[in-house]
């Protein structure tokens, strides 16, 4: 019986467990507890045995007895042994934590049904102030389910397991002599892995884990790429791309396809069609956003969900007649001087045009009117809803000033006729208990202010020719974009302590030419050119050179985002 700690071994010459660590090489600590039988919560533990091997070999030992400060069910007596009168003079779990968790620093935790051990020191750990060092963790319970099969055992019990490998140590519900078991049936079980590829630490909690065949057979294709900002595409075996995607550390985020976390079906099949994983490195991370967006519209990947036709947009277009009207168009031509846009769908451009036919007189019929003859007036003429131009009861000046113009102010400038004029038909119709009606008219509202304020917004950065920033990079050196009509003509890095100038008069000099265009996004997809003003809006993003000033218009749709957000909020 181990009644008092005591501590056998040294911490010299200790390896760190990692990703890579062989399995021969690494170094484990099996904990085993005792306790009272309720749930986590700091206490109620009564022993702790915990045994560190490495290389086959023991080369430390740590046990004792621990006052619970509870009494001792006597079920719990029965079936370990310990008494009341034997925890009595034992140290409480707030002493026996600093050397045990000192005891474990460096090392793979190993347990034979793990949460319920670890969620004890955690909680333990938690209730006494000390920090859980979050350790590698390897539960032999769950590695026996991948080993052994049902005909070689009924059941993945510790003392099944320990019968059924012959080992040495016998589990007997105390603490030191469990965990001696469980290092016996660790190292079984280590000598089966290598049939089934598994080298490393972290091959064997991957496979402790429920991970797929076809995700241990394709694992290979993580092998070799860079630990680098980039995008990384899953290719089939005819080339073709299946996936794109994007990270700040290209091997580690394809590696994570291939383990447990990973449980989307779509993915799932994807890997059972992917034969290779082609990696593109990046100067950083903006870089590999863009690039992840163009690769994705250029190739539409069956797996990948979003932005898969980003060129797919629509406009909402004033036309250019007499009497113009909102139309909308796939693209924009040359002379379109008042629109608004781009939307994803033609139902939010739909959605937008009935805000402003709320607010502004501007015909909805799809006539094409005539200034020397008349039409007969619809319905909307009866109800106030129209000034008729189709019986000239309106002059086409007249008719531009009252509803053409206010929607070309609206959409380059100030949209306060629009917002108030639908702000005081939401309070109408609030006022005469029509509350669905005025949901509907603040779901416009907020459609055309969203439309509004991405339009503005991205004009500001799309209008000016050549736009330098930098930022901050993580080794002290500086992350580079040169920005051409709101498109990434080039990116990359300066080293640190070195001015980055030199890099930067580089990549002017090999950077992509942008021609201008017409409309807010003439060179790019709206989408990348949000991505690129998130980038340049941080904190700690510096504006290196502009050729022109990067500005919103002083009474804009900018300053009804609270009112955006909460009309978004309600809805």
């Amino acid at each position: 019986m181990v009644d008092q700690l005591f501590v056998q071994g040294t911490l010299d010459g200790l390896l760190t467990a990692g990703d890579a660590t062989d399995l021969r090489d690494a170094t484990f600590v099996v904990v085993d507890l005792e306790t009272t039988g309720g749930a986590p919560d700091g206490g109620g533990i009564t022993e702790v045995g915990a045994v560190k091997v490495r290389g086959g070999e023991q080369v430390g030992v740590l046990a004792t007895l621990v006052n619970p400060g509870q009494p001792i069910p006597p079920f719990i007596t029965v079936l370990t042994g310990i008494t009341q009168a034997m925890v009595l003079p034992a140290p409480p779990i707030e002493e026996v934590l600093p050397p045990l968790l000192e005891f474990i620093q460096g090392a793979v935790l190993v347990a034979h049904n793990a949460p319920y051990d670890v969620g004890f020191l955690k909680a333990a750990c938690a209730k006494f102030g000390y920090t859980w060092p979050n350790p590698r963790v390897l539960d032999t319970a769950a590695l026996a389910r991948r080993v052994l099969i049902r005909d070689e055992v009924p059941n993945r019990k510790l003392g099944t397991l320990a019968a059924h490998f012959r080992t040495p140590n016998q589990p007997t519900h105390r603490a030191l002599d469990d965990a001696k078991a469980t290092v016996d049936v660790l190292h079984a079980m280590i000598g089966r892995l290598g049939s089934h590829n598994v080298t490393t630490v972290a091959d064997a909690i991957e496979f402790a884990k429920a991970v797929t065949p076809t995700q241990r057979r394709k694992r290979h294709l993580a092998d070799g790429l860079p630990h680098a900002p980039g995008v990384y595409i899953f290719r089939a075996a005819d080339g073709r791309p299946l996936y794109v995607g994007t990270s700040v550390d290209i091997a580690t985020r394809v590696r994570s396809y291939f383990t447990a976390a990973e449980k989307r079906a779509r993915i799932s099949e994807m890997l059972a069609a992917a034969e290779k994983v082609e990696a593109v490195e990046c100067a950083h991370g903006l870089e590999a956003e863009i690039r992840e967006l163009r690769l994705i519209a250029a190739h539409a990947p069956p797996y990948n969900r979003r932005s898969k036709f980003p060129e797919r947009v629509v406009w909402l277009k004033l036309t250019d007649e007499a009497y113009p009207r909102l139309s909308v168009v796939r693209a924009l031509a040359a002379g379109d001087d008042a629109y608004l846009g781009p939307f994803t769908s033609k139902r939010a451009a739909d959605l937008a045009a009935a805000a402003v036919h709320d607010a502004i007189p501007l015909r909805q019929c799809t006539l094409k009117l005539s200034t020397r003859t008349t039409t007969a007036a619809c319905a909307l003429a009866e109800l106030g809803r129209c000034a008729a131009p189709c019986e000239h009861k309106i002059s086409p000046e007249a008719y531009e000033e009252a509803a053409a113009e206010p929607f070309r102010a609206a959409t380059t400038g100030d949209p306060r006729a629009v917002v108030e004029a639908l702000l005081g038909r939401i309070t109408v119709l609030a006022d005469a208990h029509r509350y669905e009606d005025a949901a509907v008219v603040r779901g416009r509202l907020a459609a055309v202010l969203r439309a509004t304020v991405r339009m503005q917004r991205l004009s500001g950065l799309t209008t000016i020719a050549e736009l330098v920033a930098a930022r901050r990079g993580g080794d002290g050196g500086w992350e580079l974009a040169i920005v051409r009509q709101g498109r990434l003509a080039a990116a990359g890095n300066s080293p640190p302590r070195q001015h980055p100038r030199a890099t930067i008069e580089v990549l002017r000099a090999t950077a992509e030419t942008v021609l201008p265009g017409h409309g807010p996004v003439p060179s790019a997809t709206a989408e990348e050119t949000e991505r690129i003003l998130s980038w340049l809006e941080r904190p700690d993003t510096r504006l290196v050179e502009a050729s022109a000033g990067w500005a919103s218009p002083v009474r804009g749709a900018a300053r009804y985002r609270e009112l955006l957000r909460k009309a978004e909020a309600q809805g």
